[in-house]
């Protein structure tokens, strides 16, 4: 399926080359419609709706068994019957179906798991059943969130339609000060420009700052880009791409790199200088609803989550144990630690991150989404909870009548301490009082 277009310009975007590659046609522009075919397609613990569909269908094969991965993460371990059957369901299937890459409710959250597994490599086009699967763009791959239907759709096809998407380019420049990191440099993007920024766009990160940050922090950029309407979001792959894949076991030659050519055409190039960014926080009930640190101190909290996709990777925890050793969280707050994944808590087991955190005062669950997906954390009417993950809205965590705010691990680890939402700053420096 290919729509009609103007003529395409010989330099190219990453988002363009990335489809091209995908659907085999050549010189897209924005705008254009093609069919596509993914290298992965990533389901979570609801993949039962998808096999279910196939029932209905009378399907009983699969495109191509091996780019399916799916990963049993929302609600791990099951909290009920209904839940424990849809598990079973999909263990079941993947059995039957010969599906390789099938990842227990022991396993972790499904985008960590698939890129410490060497499933996500530059230049691919994957699609996942859940909205940040941008978060594939921190290894140079086209990663976008699509529904349960398209999941199916593509199980049994192989392929499924795209807009060629315009493409922002988002550069970072400056080193941040002390108490400020990658999660207060997107709070402070969404903010500024709003929920509905990037709608539909290509989010490309560049600049001095994305270009010296790990592979982890590339994950927050490209996590929460979503949070701006993005599509996909971008870093192009660099020596520390490649060592993050070689420790996923993929070999150099097992990928192909994409990046944009210079001159290629972009809607537009949003600048921000980070040397001068204080820690952010989104304040009740929208991400985009971001106010400086300093603005909301003081805010008494009745519980810490430290979790998430954007921000439960291992050096994550390491940093909030940073901010913790020495200290204990404040009476009457309750601190809850959910590692991405099952090799993240191991690592953090090993190097004494989760001691630290424990003799802190912190509950660490087992991996997997936990209070970010409604699966425990949950808070009575009017409690409030300064939280890690990527999203605020009223209800996800309980009561519709509480309240979360959102901070990077550093600020949430130091508020924990003082039980009232601080400038990790404050904690890191040795500055202010602690609360009684």
């Amino acid at each position: 399926m290919t729509t009609a277009t103007p003529t395409a310009t010989a330099a190219k975007t990453f988002a363009q080359k990335a489809i091209e590659r995908a659907s085999g046609e050549h010189d897209l522009v924005p705008g254009q419609i093609v069919d596509a075919f993914p290298d992965v397609y990533m389901s979570h613990t609801a993949s039962w709706r998808c096999i279910r569909t196939l029932e209905k269908m009378g399907v009983s094969e699969l495109y191509d068994r091996d780019r399916v991965a799916m990963v049993m993460d929302h609600i791990s371990p099951a909290m009920n019957a209904k839940t424990a059957a849809d598990h079973q369901l999909c263990r079941e299937f993947a059995d039957r179906m010969g599906i390789k890459n099938f990842y227990d409710v022991n396993a972790g959250i499904a985008h960590i798991v698939l890129m410490e597994n060497g499933l996500i490599k530059p230049g691919q086009f994957v699609i996942g059943t859940d909205s940040h699967s941008t978060i594939y763009g921190a290894l140079g791959a086209f990663g976008t969130g699509v529904g349960f239907s398209e999941i199916t759709a593509a199980w049994v096809t192989g392929k499924l339609w795209v807009k060629v998407p315009e493409s922002v380019r988002v550069r970072i420049d400056g080193e941040l000060p002390v108490g400020s990191y990658a999660k207060d440099v997107m709070l402070k993007l969404i903010g500024d420009l709003g929920a509905d920024g990037l709608t539909y766009c290509s989010a490309e990160f560049t600049g001095s700052y994305v270009e010296s940050r790990s592979v982890s922090e590339r994950m927050t950029f490209c996590n929460l880009a979503m949070e701006m309407g993005a599509k996909n979001a971008f870093v192009a792959p660099d020596g520390e791409t490649r060592r993050y894949l070689e420790e996923a076991g993929v070999a150099a030659d097992g990928y192909e790199v994409l990046l944009p050519d210079a001159g290629a055409a972009y809607r537009e190039t949003v600048h921000l200088d980070g040397s001068k960014l204080m820690p952010q926080i989104a304040v009740p009930h929208t991400v985009d609803n971001v106010v400086g640190v300093d603005e909301v101190a003081g805010t008494k909290l009745d519980q810490v989550f430290i979790g998430s996709c954007a921000n439960a990777k291992y050096d994550d925890l390491a940093i909030a144990a940073e901010v913790l050793a020495g200290h204990r969280i404040a009476k009457g707050v309750r601190l809850v630690v959910t590692p991405a994944s099952a090799a993240v808590m191991a690592k953090a087991s090993t190097t004494g991150v989760l001691a630290t955190l424990i003799e802190a005062g912190a509950m660490i669950t087992n991996a997997g989404c936990g209070a970010c997906a409604g699966n425990g954390g949950a808070m009575a009417d009017g409690e409030v909870t300064l939280s890690t993950a990527n999203r605020n809205f009223q209800g996800r965590m309980g009561s519709y009548q509480s309240s979360i705010y959102l901070s990077s691990p550093a600020t949430a680890a130091a508020s924990a301490i003082r039980g009232v939402i601080t400038n990790p700053a404050d904690v890191m420096t040795g500055e202010g009082a602690a609360v009684a």
